[in-house]
């Protein structure tokens, strides 16, 4: 089981965004990364959850003025998970990768077809 300071985590979350090619970047629409030190009780193993409307979901009410949709990534049950840093952060990057693509309307189904399940 690996540990990061909180810093060492949010550095870890910041770089696995940074991975993300530069014109999917861009086409992300009023979206914030969070890190939570725990899911909720009620699903103590999430990694992380995306809570909004996806792209492919919005029409013509969605627009300015509209809270952010939000990605939360959990640091608890990911550093759990891992048993080194390098594993921990391949594994912040699925997650991040994971949230994002639902951010853009790619359900679990697809993404286990894809590798990012």
């Amino acid at each position: 089981m690996e540990h990061l300071t909180d810093a060492e985590f949010e550095e870890a979350v910041a770089d696995a965004l940074d991975e993300i090619p530069e014109d999917l970047a861009r086409a992300m629409d009023n979206v914030v990364v969070l890190v939570e030190q725990e899911p909720p009780a009620d699903d103590p193993d999430l990694l992380g959850v995306y809570d909004g409307t996806p792209l492919t979901e919005r029409d013509g009410w969605w627009g300015a003025g509209s809270l952010p949709d939000r990605i939360t990534i959990f640091q608890g049950p990911l550093e759990r998970m891992c048993h080194t840093a390098e594993e921990l952060r391949e594994e912040i990057t699925v997650t991040v990768v994971h949230e994002i693509a639902h951010h853009f309307g790619i359900d679990d189904e697809q993404l286990h077809e894809l590798g990012w399940g």
